[in-house]
């Protein structure tokens, strides 16, 4: 079971989204707001997945996804939104987000949207892992 924290400063947003993930069989062991203190003590309980809702999609909300993603470069970024569009989508992918989770909230989206991530990343990491040759030794061998 992967460790997972929430980050959005609405609390009953992440309560709600807390009950979707425990109930969905996963662990939550914690959830904080966006004020820097609170980002230092979750950083703490190292999550292996980050679900966090930035506000609004301006240089302060992105700079939040890039100060995430240093701090725990290998924890998957999950980006908790009402507002996803291609431009957000766009540049929250640039910044190291994983996967995408809509507000108002939907049990079944929210798993399937985590649970897909996973194993999209799992295959990647198995086919980087299994693939010992570059994709250029292909190609050199075709003349």
């Amino acid at each position: 079971m992967l460790k997972t924290v929430i980050l959005d400063a609405n609390a009953v947003a992440r309560n709600l989204l807390t009950s979707v993930l425990v109930n969905g069989g996963h662990e939550v062991v914690g959830d904080a707001n966006l004020t820097p203190a609170s980002l230092a003590r979750i950083i703490k309980l190292k999550p292996q997945v980050v679900c966090v809702d930035i506000g609004e999609t301006d240089e302060e909300g992105l700079a939040l996804l890039d100060k995430i993603k240093s701090e725990m470069p290998k924890a998957l970024l999950f980006l908790v939104s009402s507002k996803i569009d291609a431009t957000v989508l766009q540049a929250a992918q640039q910044r190291g987000v994983h996967g995408f989770i809509v507000k108002p909230f939907n049990s079944v989206a929210v798993l399937s949207s985590i649970r897909n991530t996973i194993i999209r990343i799992a295959k990647q990491q198995r086919a980087a892992t299994t693939d010992s040759t570059p994709e250029d030794a292909g190609e050199a061998g075709a003349d």
